[in-house]
């Protein structure tokens, strides 16, 4: 892991002559070293690199006018080295950042601050996991992640100009540790209920000294203004829909991919499209560090992903009751013995790294990462040691129908994320993805259940088949907004009674409600129609919302009419409005901001008879300070700029250049979703998460696509592609997704093999 040795470390705390006498036995020791390598290991690293080189001058790299790579190479290995490399040059920065993280490595860079995320990834064992599944993969698998490595360090290689903040090389074991971390860290930890930093009361349990283990964290993803949203709907979501070909004017089905991330930090989206001489042909997007795209569509079929909440991750109390033997708890009628371990973390501090150890302890449920009133509670997460996502996306990717398409995803390696899916065939189909495990259902598995008891095991867990799906429904039409799978479409659903109650806790939501009303009174849509739709701002929750509030604005009347007066011309803008959200509109910016400040009283438990009044009063007095008026269109407020990759080392300001953006937090009911966050000193509000990638898909003989990336290809605000998808993400527009060999040469800019400093235009 490229880690300092404790030994090393102690060292350099050593004072006075002692230690600068084992400094100036670093050379003598290095030279020594070196002499002692065996010949065939310095053979083996030129032998790598010769490797790596050819396999540079067998990928050509098409950067087309919006700076999208499409990578060619003989071998779908080839193809995931270009695609890595054409990533670190868009942003290396925060490839590394994304590993480092994985890695459980953050505080050698972000000190204190990231210790407890560190500290969840080394009690979760995530290197360790990520190391001994590399270490058993065999096969297509390794081969990739082989050659993902092989390419970050080609590019390292090949742009010295680039300086790492701390990896230097990279290890294929890593991707496996990035992909565990965003999966389980990012999606799947938080829905057990635990807070990341009480991690600190499971190690201080341990620790003798009783000190503690850091100061406080923050999250690894910016902030969203979560008290403006209403708990039951989740802040980032995602839209996904998809028609048969008896809904579409071209009589061929019809795929709309629209995940909300973060537009900063590790969740972040990069398009980028893959073209193997072995009959890979996948375009799409995915995180950065990732070997290849994981939405998108190849020639036959494509998916999209939502996040979903399947029941796969458990608390367990366990009872530590033997106090001569302190690793035994209590099983049954007899005791196992837990395991315990202690890991060091380096930290960056004012005087420099500093490693600090932890100690860590799990039971056959999984790791002790919380204790609470006493009692520690261990966390067991779904397939966490198994395994196996990168090869069933790879397989997806690959996937040539629907039958071979169930059969990639049947593996369930994947532990969440509901899938949607259509292919030229004119198919769609729809499943709540997870590995959700087999349970009694005597127990309140929302709760910590008694890890003493037997008949709280895991039996093993459900089968693909056995999970909510739909296949081709007589309505010609499916989506998913994140809502239970029970409301997909408008008849024909899954029956809900049909699976145990611990599968599925969602409801259904407003995206999901817009949606259906979308696909259901479209009779039949054209390609342009189905485009327009994807980033449609009709704004459903104010058809009901506005009425409620005139009503109570009429009662005003009869009670305090000088307060009723003072809001007539803000409750005539509203009852004007035509519930489109758009950037002119100033109905919007009162609706939307009402709306954001009510759901705000409620979350605080204010008292008040005229609470929505009360809203929008302070919602007009805020825009009067802020901006003189309170008829302020949306777009001035509702603003899309771009700061630095990790959203952290920048903050957001009305000095410099942002966008008006039409869209709105999904909670108001419209399908163009943006999240945005206050910050203070300005009076804009700037976007943070939302609808970070879409695409559009047409799967006839030849498929057709538009897509669009929330700022564009890359971080360096000096690129041109740094900035110029956010023009037309703006004006609700898409660009063309090209996909075939001739008019990506048509429509690029530069041709280019990795390591290559000239560029060519395309011939």
């Amino acid at each position: 892991m490229n880690l300092t040795t404790p030994a090393r470390l102690a060292d350099q705390t050593r004072p006075g002559k002692a230690r600068r006498l084992a400094m100036s036995m670093v050379p003598v020791l290095l030279a020594a070293v070196l002499m002692s390598l065996p010949a065939q290991a310095a053979g083996k690293t030129s032998a790598r690199a010769a490797k790596s080189e050819k396999i540079a001058r067998s990928v050509t790299i098409y950067r087309d006018s919006y700076g999208v790579p499409h990578v060619y190479g003989p071998t779908d290995a080839s193809c995931v080295f270009g695609y890595i490399y054409a990533q670190a040059e868009d942003n290396f920065w925060q490839i590394e950042d994304s590993y480092i993280r994985g890695l459980g490595r953050a505080s050698e860079v972000y000190g204190d601050r990231t210790l407890s995320d560190d500290m969840l990834n080394r009690a979760l064992e995530i290197p360790r996991l990520a190391k001994a599944e590399y270490d058993r993969t065999t096969g297509r698998a390794r081969e990739l992640s082989d050659a993902l490595a092989d390419g970050l360090n080609y590019f390292l290689a090949h742009n010295p100009q680039v300086k790492p903040r701390l990896i230097t090389h990279f290890e294929p074991w890593y991707s496996f540790a990035f992909s565990r971390f965003t999966i389980y860290q990012q999606f799947i930890y938080g829905k057990s209920g635990l807070k990341v930093d009480e991690i600190k009361s499971a190690v201080q349990a341990l620790d003798s000294t009783g000190a503690a283990a850091g100061s406080s964290t923050v999250s690894l993803n910016i902030p969203l203004n979560g008290l403006d949203e209403p708990q039951e709907e989740a802040i980032v979501g995602s839209n996904m829909w998809t028609v048969t070909p008896s809904k579409t004017t071209s009589g061929h089905a019809l795929l709309f991919i629209n995940p909300h991330q973060p537009f900063f930090g590790p969740g972040q989206w990069y398009e980028g499209h893959v073209h193997s001489g072995e009959g890979w042909n996948l375009s799409g997007a995915s995180f950065f560090g990732s070997p290849y795209p994981s939405i998108g569509h190849n020639e036959y079929l494509g998916w999209s992903h939502t996040v979903n909440d399947p029941d796969i991750v458990d608390l367990f109390i366990e009872k530590f009751d033997d106090k001569k033997s302190p690793l035994s708890y209590l099983y049954g009628s007899d005791h196992r013995r837990a395991t315990e371990w202690t890991d060091t973390i380096a930290v960056k501090t004012a005087k420099g790294i500093e490693p600090r150890a932890f100690k860590f302890r799990k039971t056959h449920h999984g790791p002790i990462v919380s204790v609470r009133e006493g009692k520690p509670i261990a966390i067991k997460l779904a397939r966490l040691e198994e395994g196996g996502w990168i090869d069933e996306w790879y397989k997806m990717g690959k996937a040539k129908n629907m039958a071979e398409f169930k059969a990639a995803m049947s593996m369930c390696a994947i532990p969440m994320f509901n899938a949607m899916y259509a292919d030229r065939e004119g198919n769609i189909f729809y499943i709540y993805n997870g590995a959700v495990p087999k349970r009694s259902t005597k127990f309140d598995w929302s709760k910590p259940v008694d890890g003493s008891n037997p008949e709280a095991e895991w039996n093993g867990y459900h089968s693909f088949d056995e999970l909510p799906q739909l296949t081709n429904p007589k309505t010609g039409f499916m989506q998913n907004c994140n809502q239970t799978p029970f409301t997909t479409t408008d008849d024909g659903n899954p029956a809900k009674d049909s699976f145990p109650n611990y599968m599925t806790k969602e409801t259904d939501n407003a995206r999901a409600r817009i949606s259906r009303r979308i696909l259901s009174t479209h009779e039949k849509f054209s390609f342009d129609d189905w485009a327009r739709a994807g980033l449609d701002t009709t704004v459903l929750e104010s058809e009901t919302q506005i009425p409620l509030l005139v009503a109570d604005w009429e009662k005003l009347k009869t009670v305090d009419a000088a307060r009723a007066a003072k809001l007539a011309d803000a409750i005539a803008e509203l009852k004007a409005w035509d519930h489109v959200s758009t950037i002119d509109s100033k109905a919007m910016t009162l609706f939307a901001l009402t709306f954001e400040r009510a759901g705000r009283l409620l979350a605080q438990k204010v008292k008040d008879d005229w609470l929505r009044i009360r809203a929008l009063e302070e919602v007009i007095a805020d825009l009067k300070r802020d901006f003189g008026t309170w008829q302020v269109a949306w777009g001035e407020v509702n603003r899309l700029q771009r700061i630095q990759s990790g959203g952290e080392l920048e903050t957001f300001s009305d000095a410099r250049p942002s966008l008006p953006i039409a869209g709105a937090p999904g909670t108001v009911g419209i399908v163009n979703n943006f999240y945005t966050r206050p910050v203070e000193g300005q009076k804009r509000r700037y976007g943070v998460a939302g609808t970070s990638f879409v695409s559009v898909v047409e799967f006839g003989p030849k498929v057709q696509a538009r897509s669009l990336l929330v700022f564009g290809e890359s971080a360096d605000p000096k690129s041109p592609y740094n900035f110029d998808q956010a023009q037309l993400y703006s004006k609700k527009q898409f660009k063309p997704a090209w996909f075939t060999l001739p008019e990506i040469k048509t429509n690029s800019k530069k041709v280019y093999h990795p390591g290559e400093t000239e560029h060519r235009k395309a011939a």
